[in-house]
């Protein structure tokens, strides 16, 4: 349960590492080499994809008195930067991974000072080497990410 004291968050609009600001869905053979999957895409840009449910995690935790998306009128005492560093299938193994990496900052938002900053990181195991075992395995990856998320912030947050 949240209590009246608990800190207000807004939660910024992620940002996307060069290769990864797309909605086509990336892959790797070789280090170092991003690809696409000619037909395959995702309904929008995954950092897009990725504000709502990185605040739903948040308000969900109860840790927090509310959350809201940016761009808000609203002011929280916090903001929640975030940058999507990494999300792609890696078939350079059998079988293959999904692998997605998130880089979080926690900021005052009335200094504009950072507070804390962790770069997350997830990797599971694709059940079929296609771009739907890829997806299957990305939504796997996203939810152990938003779980260490969840912790950074919380334990990130000043007492």
């Amino acid at each position: 349960m949240t209590t009246p004291s608990a800190p207000t968050l807004v939660v910024d609009t992620p940002r996307a590492a060069a290769g990864f600001d797309t909605r086509n869905i990336a892959y790797v053979r070789r280090a170092h080499e991003i690809e696409y999957f000619a037909v395959h895409q995702w309904v929008d840009t995954p950092a897009q994809m990725l504000a709502p449910l990185i605040a739903q995690a948040l308000q969900r935790s109860g840790s927090l008195r509310s959350v809201a998306l940016a761009p808000t009128a609203a002011v929280g005492q916090f903001r929640l930067e975030t940058e999507l560093v990494r999300l792609q299938q890696d078939f350079t193994r059998n079988p293959s991974r999904a692998h997605l990496t998130l880089r979080v900052l926690l900021v005052d938002a009335s200094t504009r000072q950072a507070l804390a900053w962790r770069e997350l990181d997830a990797v599971v195991v694709s059940l079929s080497e296609d771009p739907y075992g890829g997806a299957v395995a990305a939504n796997a990856a996203l939810a152990l990410v938003l779980q260490q998320m969840v912790a950074f912030v919380a334990e990130s947050l000043p007492r």
